[in-house]
Parts: structure tokens; sequence; C-alpha cells
């Protein structure tokens, strides 16, 4: 059974895991690629690259893990795997995560 204590600590890890997915895939799109293309470092993509593929493969993970407790829409889901793949979209999914957070809440309380 879902508690309020495990639903907050599934979706603090999801928050956390999601700024930095959404971090890493902004200093590769920011940093690591103009400095391949513009100052002819490649080793900027080839160090960034996989750290972003490892932090994104983590907040799918999580993801699923967190969704795999119920309560979640089939938009729900969607949203939080589209906003994988937009630059900001983790910061902007941000106050959405925190109203899911309490909506889960409050249905264990009913």
């Amino acid at each position: 059974m879902n508690t309020p204590e495990l639903i907050h600590t599934r979706m603090k890890r999801l928050r956390l895991v999601s700024i930095l997915e959404g971090t890493t895939l902004l200093l590769l799109l920011v940093v690591a690629v103009p400095l391949k293309h513009v100052a002819d470092m490649p080793l900027a993509v080839s160090i960034m690259g996989p750290i972003h593929g490892v932090a994104f493969l983590l907040y799918l993970s999580v993801v699923f893990r967190v969704v795999s407790m119920g309560g979640w829409s089939g938009l729900d889901i969607a949203r939080m795997i589209l906003a994988a793949f937009i630059p900001f979209g983790a910061f902007i999914n941000a106050p959405f995560m925190r109203r899911k957070e309490a909506d889960l809440v409050g249905m264990t309380s009913e």
C-alpha cells in the first residue's frame, strides 16, 4: 500500500532525477555541442553525451517506478516522458510534479 511518506520519497527522487536529466541535456546542447562545432572540441560531446545518456535512463527508470504506484493517467505519463526531450522541460514540469504528489497523497487519505 502506498503511504504518504512513500509517495513523498518517490516523488522527491523523481524531481531530483528530473532536474539532473534536464541539467545534463542543457549542458549537452548549450555547452558541449557548440564546443564541438565552433571550437572543434569533439571531446566535450564525447564526455557529456554518455553522462546525459545515463541521466536519461535513470530518469526513465524512476518515472516508471513512480508510475507503477498507480494514479497516473496516460496523458500524465506522456507528459513526463516528453519533458525529457525538451530543453527546459524538466524545469517547466516541476510544478506539475508537486501538484501530482499532492493529488497522490490525497488519494491515499480517501
